[in-house]
């Protein structure tokens, strides 16, 4: 199979992904006990994530946060009062999905504006 014209033509139609998926698979000895379908569901899943890792990169540039803040980093030993349970449930997204409000209110320094412990 000619690869490099392959490639070349999944870089031409803007699947840069699945282009990489495919340069991969296609190096990987492992690969080749994979059927053309699993060949094709991975080269798709590829694609996907590219991107949408691509899309969630460019909200967080588009964002300016001043913080790199993630929910794994958050300190729940400190006296915040945060409920363990509901910030995970909130982390899930799923409000978002079902077009809910969020409104975080409280008084000055409780953490509203999330910062890295020092």
């Amino acid at each position: 199979m000619l690869q490099h014209p392959t490639l070349d033509r999944l870089k031409a139609m803007g699947l840069a992904g699945m282009a990489r998926a495919f340069d991969e698979l296609a190096a990987n000895a492992e690969a080749e006990r994979l059927t053309h379908p699993e060949w094709l569901a991975l080269l798709l899943d590829r694609e996907w994530s590219f991107r949408h890792d691509r899309k969630l990169a460019a909200r967080l540039r588009f964002a300016k946060l001043r913080h790199q803040a993630t929910p794994e980093d958050v300190d729940y030993r400190s006296h915040r009062g945060l409920d363990r349970g509901l910030f995970l449930k909130l982390v899930a997204g799923d409000w978002i999905a079902a077009r809910d409000n969020l409104v975080i209110c409280g008084p000055t320094g409780v953490g509203k504006s999330w910062r890295p412990a020092r």
